[in-house]
C-alpha cells in the first residue's frame, strides 16, 4: 500500500518501529524509543463535496480509495486497524479476528476527523472506576476492567450535509385568552360557588415563507451502532474538525461506513423537514402554533465523511453483550451492565437471616421470665 493510502503505517525514522498518533497533540509519537513527529497537513482545508456530482461515476471515483477491511465473521461489522497484528478481537463482540481474512475495499476519503483528545490510559481508568461503582456485578467484569487491551479506541463513521433551505408553509397561529368559569364544589359541609380562570385558544389562519443555511447535520453512518450510542456520549465539537491525515488513524480502529451515501442523504432531508417546521413555528409566532403544510426545497447541497472519536469497552455475560462508550474528545462516558444473580440472591438470604434472628430474639426476650 503506497503511502497516499488510508492504510499507509508510517515507521519510527530512529527505530523503525511504527509511530502512533499521540491523542490531543498534532504529533505521531513511536512508543519504543519515543521519537515524535508532527502532522503536516500540508495546508489542506476542510472540504464540502457537491453531492449531484457526487452521486455520479465521476464524482465518487475523484475522493475514493481502497481500504484494508476486516469484516468480523460473527457480527460483520467492517474494521480497518492502523497497527500491525497477527490476531485481534472484534472490537463489538469479542470475536477473534485474523489477518488472513483483511480485504481491500473502496471507500469514499473522510475529508475531516476530530481527533482523540483522551488518552488510553484515562479511558482505561474511566471504565475501572464506573466498574467499581456499580453494585452487583459479576466477577468477569470487575476482571474485564483490569484488562487494558479490553478497552479500545475506535473511529466512527458520520456524514454532515449542508444546504440551502426555502420552505413555503400554512398552518394556524394561536393566541390564548381566558374566561371567568363558576364551579360549584364543598366547603366545610356546604355547597358553594367558585371561580376560576380558564384558558383558551383563537385560531387564526397563516401562510408564509422562511429560508436559510442548514449547517451540518449529522448524520451516524454506521448501521452496527444506529441507536447503540448513549445520547450523552454522542456529543462531539464538530467546530474542532480537523482536516483528514491517515496519521490520525494510527494506533486507533476505524470503522467503514455501512449506511451508503444516498441513504444518509435521504435522513438528512428528514432532518432538515424537522428544521423547516422549526423555523415556521418560530415565523408564525403568537402563543401557540400548528403547521398544516410544508413545501420544502433544498439547493446548493454539499456533504463530507468525517470520523469522530469513541472508546469501546466490549464483554460478555452469560452469551449477552454489553458495550460501555467513552467520547475520545470530552470523556464523557455510559454503558450497559450485567447483574450478579448470585450476589443478589445471597444479599437477600443475608437480609432475612438478620431479620430472622432479630425476631427471634424479641420472641425469646418475650418468653424468659423476669
Amino acid at each position: 500500500m503506497t503511502e497516499d493510502k488510508v492504510g499507509f503505517k508510517k515507521p519510527c525514522t530512529q527505530c523503525g518501529a511504527e509511530l502512533r498518533y499521540e491523542a490531543g497533540t498534532e504529533h505521531l509519537l513511536c512508543p519504543y524509543c519515543n521519537h515524535s513527529e508532527t502532522i503536516d497537513t500540508g495546508g489542506k482545508t476542510i472540504a464540502e463535496l457537491d453531492i449531484e456530482t457526487y452521486l455520479n461515476e465521476m464524482g465518487s471515483l475523484s475522493h475514493s480509495e481502497e481500504i484494508a477491511i476486516l469484516h468480523c465473521k460473527n457480527c460483520g461489522a467492517p474494521q480497518h486497524i492502523e497497527e500491525k497484528f497477527q490476531s485481534l478481537q472484534c472490537v463489538y463482540c469479542s470475536n477473534p479476528l485474523l489477518i488472513e481474512d483483511t480485504v481491500s475495499e473502496k471507500w469514499i476519503l473522510p475529508g475531516a476527523v476530530l481527533p482523540f483528545q483522551l488518552e488510553k490510559e484515562r479511558s482505561d481508568m474511566i471504565f475501572e472506576d464506573w466498574v467499581k461503582g456499580l453494585w452487583f456485578a459479576p466477577n468477569i467484569l470487575k476482571k474485564t476492567a483490569l484488562n487494558s487491551q479490553t478497552t479500545k479506541g475506535l473511529y466512527l463513521p458520520y456524514w454532515t450535509f449542508d444546504a440551502q433551505l426555502l420552505a413555503q408553509y400554512s398552518g394556524s397561529r394561536g393566541t390564548h385568552y381566558y374566561v371567568t368559569e363558576h364551579y360549584p364544589t364543598v366547603v366545610n359541609g356546604k355547597s358553594v360557588r367558585r371561580s376560576r380562570q380558564v384558558q383558551k385558544t383563537r385560531w387564526r389562519s397563516v401562510s408564509g415563507s422562511v429560508s436559510g443555511f442548514v449547517d451540518d447535520t449529522l448524520i451516524n453512518a454506521s448501521s452496527k451502532h444506529r441507536g447503540t450510542i448513549p445520547r450523552p456520549v454522542a456529543n462531539w465539537d464538530l467546530k474542532m474538525l480537523k482536516p483528514f491525515d491517515q496519521g490520525y488513524l494510527s494506533g486507533y480502529i476505524t470503522e467503514k461506513y455501512t449506511v451508503p451515501l444516498i441513504d444518509g442523504n435521504r435522513e438528512s432531508h428528514t432532518k432538515a423537514r424537522e428544521i423547516a417546521d422549526g423555523w415556521a413555528r418560530s415565523d408564525i409566532g403568537g402563543d401557540a402554533q400548528r403547521v398544516y403544510d410544508i413545501d420544502m426545497k433544498l439547493t446548493e447541497e454539499t456533504f463530507k465523511h468525517i470520523l469522530v472519536p469513541v472508546y469501546l469497552s466490549t464483554y460478555k455475560y452469560k452469551d449477552k453483550v454489553y458495550r460501555f462508550f467513552i467520547n475520545g474528545q470530552s470523556g464523557t462516558s455510559s454503558g450497559a451492565r450485567p447483574y450478579s444473580f448470585w450476589k443478589i440472591f445471597f444479599l437477600v438470604i443475608f437480609i432475612l437471616l438478620i431479620v430472622g434472628g432479630i425476631v427471634l430474639l424479641q420472641e425469646l426476650d418475650v418468653q424468659l421470665p423476669q
